[in-house]
């Protein structure tokens, strides 16, 4: 897919994340209460049902968790989010059914009180920046221990600040962007800047995105340059700088990363 300049288009899931804009009041600015001995509501949406049974059991004994609810798609999550009216949301990523970043955005606007994490098997930066540009509260992996996950539902659903948390295998591959580097944003009256994730892709240019793009497509150098209407050289050029901002060594690496982040997909 290309775009209306006959560049490439980036994934799916970037595209998505790209059309986000923030709501005028995203969330609330008062901690939810859960003193009715009922415990925090939580709605998995995930089409693996061993974890959601497994999550169940966990939540179980913690005792101050309970699932009131689960979808193995995406399809019906507003209609439901309505009736069964969760505290916290688990989003699996690769489901059947609708793109689910474009979904937890429309969430975001139509819920603005129900808390969302994003709980994926795939640890992808992409997924990481379009989970904080669409308005989740956080993002775990599946290999993350239960324990942990249990731990993420609780800090997100009382969080008064709206913190973007990460699950310890996310933290691994990022880190929060420090207080006062420019890399704010807004989420109505509430604003994340500590916990944005800085990744490695975020680190690249547009130009160097569109280069990766390509180069996860299979495209040669020459192939590449002749695509962007640029010089060889200045495709070498582009490729250096990314592999010097990714940490990596050779343009094989660079394939091996593009495929990762789902470029060779899009």
């Amino acid at each position: 897919m290309r775009t209306s300049k006959g560049e490439p288009a980036p994934p799916k899931s970037l595209r998505a994340a790209s059309k986000t804009k923030s709501p005028v009041s995203a969330f609330p600015a008062t901690v939810p209460s859960y003193d009715d001995g009922a415990g925090i509501r939580v709605l998995c949406v995930d089409d693996h049902e061993v974890l959601v049974v497994g999550l169940r059991a966990k939540f179980a004994v913690e005792n101050r968790i309970r699932i009131v609810g689960s979808l193995a798609t995406a399809d019906r999550l507003l209609e439901e989010t309505a009736r069964l009216r969760p505290d916290v949301i688990l989003l699996d990523i690769e489901m059947p059914g609708p793109d689910v970043f474009e979904v937890a955005d429309r969430l975001r606007r139509s819920h603005p009180g129900v808390r969302f994490i994003f709980l994926s098997a795939l640890v992808r930066d992409g997924y990481l920046a379009a989970a904080y540009k669409c308005g989740a509260w956080g993002y775990f992996a599946k290999g993350d221990e239960l324990d942990e996950i249990a731990k993420g539902v609780l800090e997100v659903a009382r969080s008064p600040a709206g913190r973007f948390l990460m699950g310890p295998k996310v933290k691994a591959r990022c880190h929060p962007v420090p207080m006062g580097s420019g890399r704010a944003r807004g989420r109505g009256s509430i604003t994340l800047s500590e916990n944005a994730p800085a990744t490695a892709l975020a680190s690249l240019s547009a130009r160097e995105v569109e280069v990766l793009h390509l180069i996860g497509k299979g495209l040669s150098r020459t192939e590449v340059a002749a695509e962007l209407s640029r010089s060889a050289k200045t495709i070498d050029r582009h490729q250096e700088r990314m592999s010097k901002k990714l940490g990596l060594s050779s343009r094989t690496d660079l394939v091996r990363f593009a495929i990762r982040e789902g470029f060779a997909e899009a």
